[in-house]
């Protein structure tokens, strides 16, 4: 999972890509939001599922073996520099780890290449999974 480039504007990651990559020898079909819970110090029997909002159309992704299939994360943002705030009042959450849930796939704990997610509201706005890699 890495940082989006496009983004909103504030402090921390705002936006991620997530990358599923077909492990098996078989086609494998996907379709459908992701779930995302964040992961509190980094153990999943501490996750905390966030509010997803659903953004875009979900069309069935088919996967050759190897295959890729990308969604996008984008969070309310913290605003400010060293412990932020946010623009709702709420107290600014970070996440070492989060928990990402595709349907029929089962869920992956994933960490960011570069640093732990802080944003605020409990609330993330999901793509459909795509063949296309977001930006």
């Amino acid at each position: 999972m890495y940082q989006a480039a496009v983004r909103p504007p504030g402090t921390g990651t705002g936006a991620a890509i997530v990358e599923f990559t077909n492990m098996s020898g078989a086609e494998c079909a996907l379709q459908g939001y992701p779930t995302v819970a964040g992961a509190a110090n980094g153990s999943p029997e501490k996750n905390h599922p966030l509010t997803v909002t659903r953004s875009g159309p979900s069309s069935r992704v088919v996967l050759a073996p190897a295959a890729k299939a990308w969604v996008k994360l984008t969070f309310v943002q913290v605003q400010g520099e060293a412990d932020g705030y946010c623009v709702s009042g709420a107290t600014p959450v970070s996440y070492p780890t989060l928990v990402v849930g595709l349907p029929g796939s089962g869920a992956t704990q994933l960490a960011l290449e570069d640093g732990v997610l802080a944003e605020c509201d409990n609330k993330v706005t999901v793509t459909a999974v795509t063949a296309s890699k977001p930006s």
